[in-house]
């Protein structure tokens, strides 16, 4: 369905609307519909089937088509589009070390109904995927934290969240690539966060939208005083399509 306007297109699960003179703003009601269509976008770039788009931007429930020569066109196409789901196994992988010790770790312990030392295990025994980046170079918002794992924001936010911070708000995981204010709440450390952002990089993010992520546990204290095992802090864990972040400034490229 298409208003008058000629361009703006409904679908009952997404709506299209021109952003200007070359843009296309995709509307999508839920953050599964956005990562499917997000990935539908790039599926059919790759295979030749989508119309010249410079730039694709996915959000919390958009994506953004940017340089599009006829909005009003690829809004028709998208329209008549059939996007399946993300499959769980698709995109790259980076494994990202962190130690379970961060200063809000028995707070959210308390909203999860856990003792602080079950917060590491809790988190990392899930697979998340970058929806979209924000905020700041390099940040990631990462979903896959079940519904009754979700926490609020802090009442009051911190002036300063330092480099490395592995936090929780709402639905979404993050580590901060560099320090800046924040409201989130801090369950840990990723000991060397120079490879989430690397303008020497080709791809500067080491976490781009579609990415899969999952959090190691390496040796440290915990908030309970216990050593935890795990890779070590800095060890190259490189297996197959599995890229381990916390090697060094260039992991993960």
């Amino acid at each position: 369905m298409t208003d008058d306007d000629g361009c703006t297109a409904h679908t009952g699960a997404l709506t299209a609307r021109p952003a200007g003179v070359h843009a296309l703003l995709v509307e999508l009601p839920d953050a599964e519909r956005t990562a499917a269509f997000h990935a539908e976008v790039l599926r059919r770039r790759a295979a030749g089937a989508l119309p010249p788009v410079e730039e694709i931007v996915p959000g919390a429930r958009t994506v953004l088509l940017d340089g599009v020569p006829d909005p009003e066109a690829l809004a028709r196409r998208i329209a008549g589009w059939e996007v399946p789901p993300v499959a769980d196994d698709t995109g790259d992988v980076v494994e990202i070390p962190v130690r379970y010790d961060g200063p809000d770790l028995a707070d959210v312990a308390a909203l999860w109904g856990v003792g602080p030392e079950e917060v590491g295990a809790l988190h990392g025994s899930h697979t998340y995927r970058v929806a979209f980046c924000g905020f700041a170079p390099g940040f990631g918002y990462l979903t896959g934290l079940p519904p009754h794992l979700h926490v609020p924001r802090r009442s009051t936010p911190r002036t300063r969240v330092p480099a490395g911070a592995v936090a929780l708000a709402g639905p979404y995981s993050a580590v901060y690539p560099r320090a800046t204010p924040g409201g989130w709440q801090l369950i840990g450390t990723m000991p060397d966060p120079r490879p989430l952002w690397n303008p020497a990089r080709e791809r500067a993010a080491l976490l781009a939208p579609g990415t899969r992520v999952r959090f190691v546990t390496v040796g440290g204290a915990t908030a309970a005083g216990a050593t935890t095992g795990g890779v070590a802090a800095g060890a190259d864990t490189t297996t197959g399509g599995t890229a381990a972040a916390g090697a060094g400034p260039g992991a993960g490229a």
